[in-house]
């Protein structure tokens, strides 16, 4: 059979992964072009990767390039029109996240893959983790009963990655849609994808960038400078269909110490899979804490998105099941622009 071949539309910091990923694959894929606004972005990333064909429009990869499937790892703003683009021109699609700037982009990218009989798989790439994979077993197991809260957080200090990511325009949002993503999305996808109701939020803009900081390093983005418009932290309330409530606490800057957190509670059992995974149960008359051994406790970057890479041209070649669908991105997408509009109006969303 031969090999998928693959186009990548964005060479910014994520696209490596992709490509650590893709070069993972190499019995099964190969990326032929490659596509940034950036020129000299773009051979930079072809040259270090000995990628053929190179592109600054991707219109143009998508009609001349020999290309079966795209990663898009554009700004957020380019999610859209991008991924559209490329399942109109027959492409599968594996868009990074978040899906799109808002729940109504990312509805018409889910129908567009449906019209166009193509894959679209939502970049939710902390679903590959090893932590992630045992913590499910045992709560498709029964082990945990019914899962009816979860408190998701993660806390930076100084994180806020400035560039593209600070400027709402390209981004459409800060802490929240850049890491609230993934932890909402985990809570979603642990207690078995519930349907979102309703949600009440909170954002804050308090801090900003705070650019004289000295004696630590933080990321920046490959564009950065530190003009910022969007949220510096970002707090909801979040109800499911199943009874669940999620409790979420997001921030890129705080004055706290750098944490990640995410714990669930059931009725046999609760569990936290941040910082270490570590199973709460009783059993005959004593608390017992049970912690999996694993070769990974938190998250290996690499690791994880070769495994997301591997499950995306296994999607294409052998037509299976995908584990991060477009529905589920659409979801999410629905749950941030609640938590949006409940912080600028004081009121509680709901949603349908």
């Amino acid at each position: 059979m031969e090999k998928i071949r693959i186009g990548i539309i964005g060479t910014g910091s994520i696209s490596h992964f992709h490509m650590v990923g893709y070069r993972a694959s190499s019995d099964i894929a190969q990326v032929t072009a490659v596509c940034d606004l950036n020129e000299d972005r773009a051979r930079a990333f072809a040259e270090k990767y000995g990628v053929p064909h190179v592109y600054t429009n991707y219109e143009d990869m998508l009609r001349e390039a020999p290309l079966d499937a795209v990663s898009v790892t554009t700004w957020n703003n380019a999610h859209a029109p991008a991924t559209i683009a490329a399942l109109k021109a027959g492409k599968h699609v594996l868009c990074e996240k978040p899906l799109a700037m808002n729940a109504m982009q990312a509805q018409e990218m889910a129908d567009t893959a449906k019209a166009a009989g193509k894959l679209l798989m939502v970049g939710f790439v902390r679903r590959f983790a090893q932590n992630t994979d045992a913590l499910k077993a045992v709560i498709e197991a029964g082990d945990l009963g019914e899962i009816y809260s979860s408190q998701v957080s993660i806390v930076r200090r100084w994180g806020n990655p400035g560039g593209w990511f600070s400027d709402k325009k390209r981004s459409g949002g800060g802490a929240l849609i850049d890491l609230g993503v993934h932890i909402i999305d985990l809570a979603r996808y642990l207690a078995g994808n519930p349907h979102p109701v309703s949600v009440y939020g909170a954002t804050f803009s308090r801090l900003g960038m705070k650019p004289d900081i000295l004696g630590v390093e933080k990321y920046k983005t490959a564009d950065y400078d530190e003009y910022c418009d969007v949220e510096d932290a970002a707090t909801a309330l979040i109800r499911f269909d199943n009874g669940m409530v999620t409790y979420l606490n997001v921030t890129w800057v705080d004055n706290a110490e750098d944490s990640s957190k995410m714990h669930f509670s059931g009725s046999k059992g609760g569990a936290q899979l941040e910082p270490v995974l570590e199973i709460y149960q009783d059993r005959h008359h004593y608390l017992n804490n049970i912690r999996p051994k694993l070769q990974y406790q938190g998250i290996d970057m690499e690791d994880i998105f070769t495994k997301e890479i591997r499950h995306f041209v296994t999607c294409i070649r052998d037509h299976s099941p995908c584990r991060c669908p477009a529905e589920d991105g659409v979801w999410l997408m629905k749950i941030l622009d609640a938590v949006y509009e409940s912080a600028r109006t004081g009121h509680e969303v709901l949603i349908r």
